[in-house]
């Protein structure tokens, strides 16, 4: 068990970093809400070469924190699929490094196979050959009016980290 016990005292003294991840071309932050909400969009967490993005549950919500495309679920969730991929831009990463999503839908009975229709027709738009594991989960979302939310995580090496920072 020493070898177990020699790497995890050695993640202990790995350098690990985080940073907000935003994007207000395609959202505001939570906290600028008419009530503010304490949560970032999500958050990169940078240790031994690799970059992991941990985007927070994201819904259609505008630039300006408005909920958009009220009562219609297909346009909700492309827009929630455009604002975190906005977020992934920000991030110099795209759904090709995602690996994980967790979904919530307010009525599953209801939504749960328009949202695989609509979910799958992206996927094949983003050319994606392997998909992300997933979960669906029937939820109260935070406001009554939106119909889906998704987080993500995803995953990026080095190389991604350093266009993001040549950009800065």
């Amino acid at each position: 068990m020493s070898g177990f016990n020699d790497i995890v005292e050695s993640l202990g003294r790995v350098p690990i970093t985080k940073s907000a991840i935003t994007n207000h071309s395609v959202l505001n932050e939570a906290f600028d809400y008419d009530k503010p909400s304490s949560f970032s969009r999500g958050v990169r967490v940078d240790l031994k070469g690799v970059s992991i993005l941990l985007i927070s549950g994201t819904a259609s919500i505008d630039e300006h924190g408005r909920s958009v495309h009220v009562g219609d679920f297909p346009r909700q969730l492309q827009r929630t699929l455009e604002n975190i991929t906005g977020l992934l831009k920000s991030e110099s990463a795209t759904w090709h490094d995602i690996v994980r999503t967790t979904c919530y839908l307010r009525d599953i009975d209801r939504d749960y196979e328009m949202f695989n229709v609509g979910r799958t027709a992206f996927f094949k738009e983003q050319g994606l050959d392997l998909l992300p594991a997933s979960t669906c989960i029937q939820a109260h979302l935070c406001r009554p009016e939106l119909l889906v939310e998704i987080e993500a995580i995803a995953m990026l090496g080095a190389k991604a980290r350093e266009a993001t920072e040549s950009r800065e």
